[in-house]
């Protein structure tokens, strides 16, 4: 079924409150793994796609996105990145509609409509995944996982 049950508890909201003390430096840390990732791995822009902040704004990032350019399969490079132990997961979305939750939806016949053919989400969905940047993570544990990203590509 298409929906999320979303609920804080108050043990939840305290831990909220207690990490709030620590943004800052969660925000900077982010930041700064990204950026690292991000001289580590531009000079792989003919094979990959990185990520860009929207302008004018100065995100914390949650991960660092990559989608995988024509001649590159991400699903072996995802497959190589995972056996040396780097977790990596998929774009939260994609093309929503090839989600199970709209096979309901597709037999009632109501529900939603699309416009367009959708192949940039397909695209989404077939060549993008993301590895993690949070702030607990040091600067070997970047240039390692730079290295193994790197490898991956190239191979």
């Amino acid at each position: 079924h298409f929906g999320y049950n979303l609920k804080v508890t108050d043990m939840q909201a305290a831990v909220g409150c207690a990490q709030l003390k620590k943004l800052d430096s969660f925000t900077k840390r982010r930041r700064h793994n990204f950026e690292r990732m991000y001289q580590g791995l531009k000079h792989l822009e003919d094979k990959i796609i990185l990520p860009e902040p929207a302008l004018h704004s100065n995100p914390s990032w949650f991960g660092f996105l990559i989608t995988c350019k024509e001649g590159v399969d991400k699903n072996k490079v995802v497959s190589y990145i995972e056996s040396h132990g780097i977790q990596t997961r998929m774009l939260f979305s994609g093309n929503l509609i090839k989600q199970p939750c709209f096979d309901e939806l597709r037999s009632l016949g109501t529900g939603y409509r699309v416009i367009g053919n959708l192949e940039t989400t397909d695209r989404i969905m077939r060549d993008t995944f993301w590895v993690g940047v949070y702030p607990g993570m040091t600067d070997k544990m970047i240039d390692d996982m730079i290295l193994v990203i790197e490898e991956a590509v190239e191979a």
